[in-house]
């Protein structure tokens, strides 16, 4: 009898091991406003939107929901790839309500993070569902209107170089983004064929010959060259002793009135300019005649 109880007991506690196995966050989750959502047990939900509309969306086309399940196991189809979600692509109406029920089935970290989204809506153009080990935690968004293509990914360190990676199609979408797997080639293919590389033979540099003179004539800065480097020290020079002046100067002006006295500044300056040249030149005719 009490090994029976004994077996019981431990069947029991399995069962009950394994019921926890997926952890529900949802329940756990507490709101710190501003769409994000948060526990102590490793989920979160960040940029969350029930009921705002996106510009251009007079009212929500349909509401869905769907369930993504991320882990290692969802990668098995696609070579060289460690993790996945079980779905690569989705495409939804615009101005759609979407509630995502995200399901890590890993012993570590993952997320469903999706970009592109308008900034004065969800913060840093970002919806984001995160799990810590064996669990689930859903969030809701509404989709913008227009035709696009948005990156769904994890963002944690190689997760999606080493596949965690999805398109999400508004509308007819945008085109597909590179690298999706099982649905857009990869931009570095991971090669598993075994088969040595080629050598590439690269033609050696023809040696460059430059006279003497030729060189002392690029390396010397010629006149105008100094000429020019001169007139930027002197006008920047200018230009910080009469910063002060100008600020005092333009106080209270408009940009109209401020446009209006520096273009009559300039033209008092090329005047005066101009005067000194012409005065200059008749100086030196004269005293050549």
């Amino acid at each position: 009898m009490k090994r029976l109880l004994l077996v019981l007991s431990s069947f029991l506690f399995v069962s009950v091991i394994h019921a926890q196995e997926i952890e529900d966050h949802d329940n756990m989750l507490m709101d710190h406003g501003g769409g994000h959502l948060m526990d102590m047990g490793g989920g979160m939900v960040m940029g969350q939107n029930l009921d705002t509309l996106p510009g251009g969306c007079d009212k929500i086309s349909a509401t869905k929901e769907i369930t993504v399940h991320a882990g290692h196991k969802y990668a098995k189809k696609f070579p060289g790839r460690i993790f996945a979600f079980d779905v690569q692509e989705y495409q939804f109406e615009p101005c759609t309500k979407l509630t995502i029920h995200f399901i890590n089935e890993d012993h570590v970290r993952h997320q469903w993070m999706m970009h592109g989204l308008p900034g004065y809506l969800y913060p840093k153009g970002m919806f984001h569902l995160e799990v810590t080990g064996p669990g689930k935690v859903s969030g809701t968004l509404i989709l913008p209107p227009g035709d696009k293509t948005y990156l769904v990914h994890c963002d944690l360190a190689q997760h999606m170089e080493k596949g965690m990676k999805a398109q999400l199609k508004v509308g007819k979408g945008s085109g597909d983004l590179p690298s999706i797997p099982g649905v857009t080639e990869f931009v570095v293919q991971d090669d598993y064929s075994g088969a040595v590389p080629e050598k590439v033979s690269y033609a050696k540099p023809s040696k460059i010959t430059t006279s003497k003179a030729t060189a002392n004539k690029q390396a010397a800065p010629t006149s105008s060259d100094s000429f020019i480097s001169g007139m930027m020290v002197v006008g920047l020079a200018i230009g910080l002793l009469v910063a002060p002046f100008l600020a005092k100067k333009f106080k209270g002006m408009t940009a109209a009135e401020i446009a209006t006295y520096i273009f009559e500044l300039f033209k008092e300056v090329v005047n005066y300019i101009f005067q000194f040249v012409n005065g200059l030149i008749k100086k030196v005719s004269s005293g050549k005649t």
